[in-house]
């Protein structure tokens, strides 16, 4: 099953692809946006890239105006490789060579017909499983994986820190109290 978002830019290329889709009997879950109204794209982003982290989705798509704001919120995730692609070249290779699991595309930068092209390569397209890139993809989670500990490192400095002023300012209101 395909988990599907879009922002407002993206909407009417989410809806072409959806009846691409429906037509090639392939199952997906639309996580929204549900209208041309304006709506931002970092939301959708992040519902279906975690719905995918969670496993309950092996890929997803995600549209915007550009397809690139999209991909950067949807990277925001922890175990995410969006890619976004407007030519073949590049949806086939974010597969084969990225194992890539979320494809972004533009609203107003392909085509419907074009999107539906590139998404058929990108899924039919399997990763290739070679030894090169799997040590590259390694690579992107050790990087993932020091920000996120370097991420967590902060919030405990910055808890502790809060904790000390906390204990400060409890000693100075008892030694206040009792003189």
């Amino acid at each position: 099953m395909i988990a599907l978002g879009s922002d407002h830019a993206g909407f009417e290329l989410k809806h072409s692809i959806i009846k691409h889709l429906e037509e090639i009997k392939l199952e997906y879950k639309d996580f929204g946006c549900f209208s041309e109204e304006s709506a931002d794209y970092a939301e959708y982003a992040e519902l279906v890239a975690r719905a995918i982290v969670d496993g309950k989705f092996e890929q997803g798509i995600l549209c915007c105006g550009t397809g690139v704001g999209i991909s950067i919120a949807a990277n925001k995730i922890r175990g995410i490789r969006a890619a976004c692609c407007s030519d073949r070249f590049s949806a086939e290779a974010t597969r084969l060579h990225n194992d890539a699991n979320i494809l972004c595309l533009g609203g107003r930068v392909v085509s419907p017909a074009k999107a539906n092209e590139l998404v058929d390569l990108f899924l039919d397209t399997k990763f290739s499983g070679e030894e090169r890139h799997i040590r590259r993809i390694k690579q992107i989670t050790e990087l993932e994986n020091k920000e996120y500990a370097k991420a967590n490192e902060k919030n405990d400095e910055t808890a502790e820190s809060e904790k000390a002023d906390d204990i400060k300012e409890e000693v100075t209101e008892e030694i206040k109290d009792e003189q």
